[in-house]
């Protein structure tokens, strides 16, 4: 039986962008297996396109093209109730519409990040969730609003994770990518990344 961990290996054979996607969802694909809980799917997600992007140097690597940052924010209403909450005083205020920090890869991120759908979103993740569409963002300073969780990210990719009930199209949140550097991500990381999204949202109980 193959470690885990040998999952974000990339093999030396693997010279384009859409190799390379193709290989992260097969290998997440074998990840998923068995395994129904969104938390769980999540982070094995999250870790394998982290590690995996680290190990494909001809477009990303560790260097000042790495990827910084790899994780979803999730629609607040999809985290369960606590069954033993915190010994604090509760917050009672309601809480405006948002998405909470989910199963993650890098440095330590904005806990939240408020989606009011009768105010124009802020940053990108909010953009991604209510347009329900994927944003991609070359360059972050010239993006309007755009929220610094990393000074260090340069560009970004967010994509919702939709779900189909019904007739309907229901956007449980999004995944979102950061680059250290300028135009880190194009055509074939979208079409790439939304089909991983497709593979996990179509895995998980939600």
């Amino acid at each position: 039986m193959a470690h885990h961990a040998d999952s974000s290996l990339v093999p030396s054979t693997i010279e384009t962008k859409a190799e390379f996607w193709t290989h992260v969802h097969d290998q997440l694909e074998h990840l998923l297996e068995d395994q129904t809980n969104w938390v769980s799917n999540l982070s094995n997600a999250s870790s394998l396109i982290y590690n995996s992007l680290l190990a494909f140097p001809k477009y990303f690597g560790n260097g000042d093209r790495a990827v910084n940052w790899a994780g979803f924010y999730i629609d607040s209403r999809f985290f369960p109730q606590p069954l033993y909450p915190a010994a604090v005083s509760p917050n009672t205020t309601e809480q405006p519409p948002r998405l909470l920090l989910g199963p993650f890869s890098g440095k330590p991120a904005c806990q939240y990040i408020n989606v009011p759908s009768h105010k124009p979103p802020k940053g990108v993740c909010a953009a991604g969730f209510l347009t329900k569409k994927t944003v991609l963002v070359p360059n972050v300073e010239e993006f309007p609003g755009h929220i610094a969780c990393d000074g260090d990210t340069k560009s970004e990719i967010v994509i919702p994770l939709l779900l189909k009930v019904k007739e309907e199209q229901v956007v449980l949140g999004v995944l979102d990518l950061d680059c250290l550097g300028v135009g880190g991500f194009g055509e074939e990381d979208k079409e790439g990344l939304e089909k991983i999204v497709e593979l996990v949202v179509k895995a998980s109980h939600w």
